[in-house]
């Protein structure tokens, strides 16, 4: 990599680090520590959960999915907007006014200490599960870039990230986040605008090219349970999830608990609400001119150099021959691609339409067959998703926005992990250590746990990333993590603010929706893991009610 790539990159994250860790010595003790002394004003905390969710697995994993599947994966977010006003009018007051410092304390006061240790600990799990994938993106960026082994990647990224966060605070996470949105919202705008530049066609004459293929489809109004990304699976799916990471997952009620008051918290999140989905849109299209740049590029038969010496070392004659077929038929796309965009009366059109579809179609088949040869999986081409950034930011980008890109990707990175690491040894600490083991104590001394806990996580998150990596797109990874338990908490949550829900119908309910959801991902693994979230929170809310309704009636009864 170029020297002035790395110059950019130390400069920049030398500078959020020292003045992260500047603002961090103003936050004096336990409050100070965890929630910044409830001081942070709206729109750094607007800011912060944005930039949570604009992270490094954004900048990698979803441009990727936009170069491979286009612009469907916005529908994802459709329920976000919906979320975000029940949030506001609900969890957002309840839990702001309760001056708890996690989530979870509330549960114990409404139901009891079992219910409370459950819904923390599914938190641990889900949260420390996606802490590690997001860890893994800049892994997959330094592996790419050098060739390392990706667990020496995930180290080289981790230990400064961990580092950071135990001498930092959530004040200064927040404040590092601010400075993350301008550098990320920068470099994504001037990276179209150099594909535009780059691009030997018009913008319509590209967007028509990628939208023959289908990466310009946005919405999918079947009602298929199985297809991930449709515009109910969005709305109803995508609007469960997104009510639990935001109103239940300690690393975004953190944010809201450090806000001034409770309007403020609300105005945090409606900031997210109506950005989101613009924010998302640009990054995929990110994405999808990458992807339209390739069609008059050469672009490579391995996004992974890993992947390629991988199948080179597997079987050289069949490496060769895949590698002269891709040649010829990334030539012949070429060709196609250049005579669509030119082509004006109809009948030329269409002709070219078919000869560019038979293309890109011949291309996808020989990459998928290498992509197979290199790790011996039916499903390997959903691996490669990961380093087409990477790829396409090192090797055509100008050498200063490939050092900002770059830059924005680890700041990212380092950012989110924070913010997650800091909300996991919070949960550690508060819901666990002080409630189980050390329940009087001085916040000193709960202040150097809570670092005793950022430190065990990091290293929690660093195995977890090593294996991540391989397990496709990043983005989709990280959600079905997260799927696993969101819709349970939620659903617990949703318990709590119903009058007649009892303490034994909320824990016998979260056990029950944890058991339907391993259901039905073991026995209809074709639902698409946001249903999850529906099944798990009504699942929870049903059976919840259900044992308050005959508990209360037995005792009724006995009276």
């Amino acid at each position: 990599m170029r020297p002035l790539i790395w110059i950019i990159i130390v400069a920049y994250l030398t500078y959020v680090a020292v003045d992260g860790l500047r603002r961090a010595r103003r936050s004096k003790g336990l409050e100070g520590y965890l929630l910044a002394n409830r001081s942070l004003p709206w729109w750094a905390v607007g800011l912060s959960v944005m930039a949570t969710q604009l992270s490094a697995i954004t900048l990698i994993g979803t441009t990727g999915q936009g170069a491979v599947d286009g612009m469907r994966f916005v529908q994802f977010y459709l329920g976000l907007p919906l979320a975000m006003v029940i949030l506001g009018v609900t969890l957002v007051p309840f839990l702001h006014g309760a001056k708890v410092y996690t989530a979870y304390e509330y549960l114990e006061r409404r139901f009891d200490a079992r219910t409370r240790s459950l819904t923390a600990f599914l938190f641990l799990m889900s949260r420390g599960l996606s802490v590690g994938t997001i860890l893994a993106t800049p892994g997959v960026v330094f592996s790419a870039m050098f060739g390392w082994p990706i667990t020496w990647s995930v180290a080289v990224m981790g230990v400064p990230a961990v580092l950071y966060t135990i001498f930092g605070g959530v004040g200064a996470v927040a404040w590092a986040d601010v400075k993350q949105m301008a550098l990320v919202t920068f470099s994504l705008v001037a990276v179209i605008v150099v594909l535009i530049m780059r691009i030997p066609v018009g913008p319509d004459d590209a967007l028509r090219l990628a939208g023959t293929v289908g990466r310009l489809q946005v919405f999918d109004f079947s009602f298929d349970v199985t297809r991930t990304y449709t515009f109910w699976s969005g709305l109803i799916g995508g609007c469960f999830l997104m009510l639990s990471y935001f109103g239940t997952d300690q690393s975004q009620v953190q944010r809201y608990l450090a806000a001034k008051s409770v309007d403020q918290a609300r105005i945090s999140l409606l900031v997210s609400a109506y950005w989101k989905i613009p924010l998302q849109a640009l990054v995929l299209l990110v994405g999808v001119l990458v992807f339209v740049f390739y069609l008059f590029q050469a672009a490579p038969l391995y996004f992974n150099p890993t992947d390629a010496r991988r199948a080179q070392q597997s079987d050289t004659a069949l490496f060769a021959q895949l590698d002269a077929h891709y040649r010829v038929a990334s030539a012949d796309l070429h060709v196609a691609a250049a005579r669509m965009a030119s082509a004006r009366d109809r009948v030329t059109r269409v002709s070219a339409t078919s000869a560019f579809l038979a293309s890109d179609s011949a291309v996808r088949v020989v990459r998928g067959a290498a992509l197979a040869l290199a790790t011996k999986d039916p499903k390997a081409p959903a691996r490669d998703v990961n380093y087409i950034i990477p790829h396409f930011v090192l090797t055509e980008l100008p050498v200063w926005l490939a050092g900002l890109f770059m830059a924005a990707v680890l700041a990212a990175a380092m950012s989110a992990i924070a913010a997650e690491l800091n909300s996991l040894a919070t949960t550690t600490v508060i819901d666990f250590y002080r409630r189980w083991v050390r329940p009087e104590s001085s916040d000193a001394h709960y202040l150097t746990v809570s670092k005793v806990a950022t430190g065990f996580w990091g290293l929690f998150a660093c195995v977890v990333a090593t294996h991540a990596a391989t397990l496709g797109s990043l983005i989709e990874v990280v959600n079905k993590f997260g799927s696993f338990f969101y819709g349970e908490i939620l659903g617990v949550f949703l318990l709590a603010m119903v009058a007649g829900a009892r303490a034994f119908g909320a824990f016998v309910g979260l056990l029950a929706g944890i058991a339907a959801v391993a259901a039905v991902s073991i026995y209809a693994p074709a639902v698409s893991f946001l249903w999850y979230n529906v099944v798990g929170a009504a699942t929870v809310v049903a059976v919840g009610m259900l044992l308050s309704i005959v508990g209360r009636s037995r005792l009724n009864s006995r009276r």
